[in-house]
């Protein structure tokens, strides 16, 4: 059994000289309740807790520096690798726009963000 998402059916239409719009077949497909497979696995990386509070933004989303160091902002992002999710931290000077400090790990865990800073903090 061969399963077919909406960019596969309009193109074998398309094949079959019948011309329809690729968001008609999406429009069809989704009234009749067909979806194409989906390959790998969906990961959920963010679990929202509604109640819990958010952190402040103590920037109020202004991202500009005067100078070098007055300013650096963090985040962390994951990876998807044949061996499996790898999450990277950084680190961003914002007057350079350039990243400083950065870290590499196979777990989401504290510890390996503070590694990027301290890296930063040596670095500077």
């Amino acid at each position: 059994m061969q399963v077919y998402g909406a960019d596969k059916v309009w193109k074998q239409l398309n094949r079959e000289g019948i011309p329809i719009a690729r968001c008609t077949v999406e429009r069809l497909m989704k009234r009749l309740g067909l979806q194409g497979v989906r390959r790998g696995k969906v990961v959920r990386t963010t679990i929202s807790h509604g109640k819990a509070p958010c952190p402040l933004d103590r920037v109020n989303r202004v991202f500009k520096a005067d100078r070098p160091n007055q300013l650096w902002v963090s985040d962390f992002t994951y990876v998807s690798t044949w061996q499996g999710w790898l999450y990277v931290a950084f680190v961003i000077d914002v007057y350079a726009r350039r990243i400083v400090g950065w870290r590499v790990s196979s777990s989401m865990r504290t510890d390996f963000v503070l590694d990027a800073l301290e890296q930063v903090l040596y670095a500077r």
